[in-house]
């Protein structure tokens, strides 16, 4: 039985991935659940599930869920530091990271220095850190699992193909498109948060369903696939396919083409990074072509959609340059959310912050939270 720790087990992915473990209880068992502010979710996750330690990083309400939790023999801790040091316990056996933004760097690299596999959701601890990120999951031998739909795609995609030397060539990275496919500039200049956050296919917290709105998710999971894969960003090119049934391809050597397919559901891409390299059974509903008799593709609309290409541009450059945009792009998101800017003033943002932030080509560990820090303060005196 695998023994997994989630790291934000009240978001989106965290309660998928509670659902996917509930229906194999031989399969596995919850050792550790985190959570940051929703602490009513987390309690009713802990007596449910009976994991052996619980996180609440808002130490406003340890007493409540410490005192909620301790007829139940559950241990309870508090604060950041004890989110990064969980990772540590022996009785792990792989790590769900499904935190948001940059909150999930330093317990997914500290996992990785204790060699523990990591399921990652959490694509921005390899758009702040990749270089170093990689670099301690081969120093410490502790493998990196991709959750994302669309890289658990790219990674079903090359099963078998690099034992006969057949290497990627391309990667196709497909995108919904968001609610505003097709929108106009003009259109783009008023929209709202509330019609943001109305994806027309996933379901999704609030901080990914403006990313995706504005493209900048697509921009990250471009950064993430160079990291997980190897491969150069000339080599990956973004697709819109609106309905969401093909989840990536990838174009080999010898010229041919996989693409993994499926219903637009987190659940499958979850179980496979759980249970890798063995498939299991599950019940998740089946995909039908005759529901879906059109499938189609287009290229993103750039003037539309800078942030895109602001990642293309980051990654180009490099170094600490993917740190940059990423922690303006979390201050725009919550600023876009709080109605302090428009949804084209998140790019300028970002651009500006790029702009300004010193640049170092190879930064440790220090220089990238230091990098993320000064990002974050010039960003909000941008505001």
């Amino acid at each position: 039985m695998k023994r997994v720790a989630i790291l934000g087990s009240t978001g989106s992915i965290g309660t998928q991935a509670l659902e996917v473990i509930s229906q194999h209880p031989d399969e596995f068992s919850v050792e550790v659940l985190t959570a940051h502010n929703n602490a009513d979710l987390l309690i009713k996750q802990a007596i449910q599930f009976q994991p052996n330690t619980v996180i609440i990083s808002n130490k406003e309400k340890y007493s409540y869920v410490q005192q909620a939790l301790d007829s139940h023999m559950i241990k309870v801790f508090a604060g950041d530091q004890a989110l990064a040091q969980v990772v540590e316990m022996d009785t792990i056996d792989i790590v769900l990271g499904a935190l948001v933004g940059y909150s999930g760097l330093l317990p997914i690299i500290n996992a990785l220095k204790h060699g523990k596999p990591v399921a990652l959701a959490n694509k921005e601890v390899l758009v702040v850190a990749g270089q170093l990120v990689n670099k301690l999951s081969h120093e410490h031998n502790a493998a990196i699992l991709p959750v994302d739909s669309e890289h658990s795609a790219i990674f079903q995609c090359m099963a078998g193909e690099f034992e006969y030397s057949n290497s990627i060539e391309k990667i196709y990275l497909t995108a919904s498109g968001g609610p505003f496919r097709g929108f106009t500039k003009e259109q783009l200049q008023t929209v709202t948060k509330q019609q943001a956050l109305k994806h027309p296919n996933w379901d999704m917290g609030a901080k990914v369903t403006i990313d995706s709105a504005s493209l900048m998710n697509k921009g990250l999971e471009m950064i993430e696939a160079k990291w997980l894969f190897g491969v150069d960003s000339s080599n990956i090119e973004v697709v819109v396919h609106p309905q969401s049934i093909v989840h990536s391809a990838v174009q080999f050597t010898d010229g041919s083409i996989k693409a993994q397919m499926g219903l637009p559901d987190m659940k499958l891409p979850i179980q496979y990074a759980l249970t890798y390299p063995r498939r299991i059974q599950s019940h998740f509903p089946r995909f039908s072509f005759w529901d879906y008799p059109q499938l189609t593709f287009e290229k993103p609309q750039p003037d539309n959609f800078r942030n895109l290409y602001l990642a293309f541009e980051a990654i180009a450059k490099s170094g600490n340059m993917p740190c940059i945009m990423n922690a303006a792009n979390e201050v725009a998101v919550q600023a876009f959310l709080h109605d302090k800017i428009s949804f084209f003033a998140m790019s300028n943002l970002i651009e500006k912050t790029m702009e300004h932030i010193s640049f170092i080509q190879t930064p440790s560990l220090d220089e990238y939270v230091l990098t993320h820090n000064e990002s974050i303060a010039y960003a909000q005196s941008l505001l």
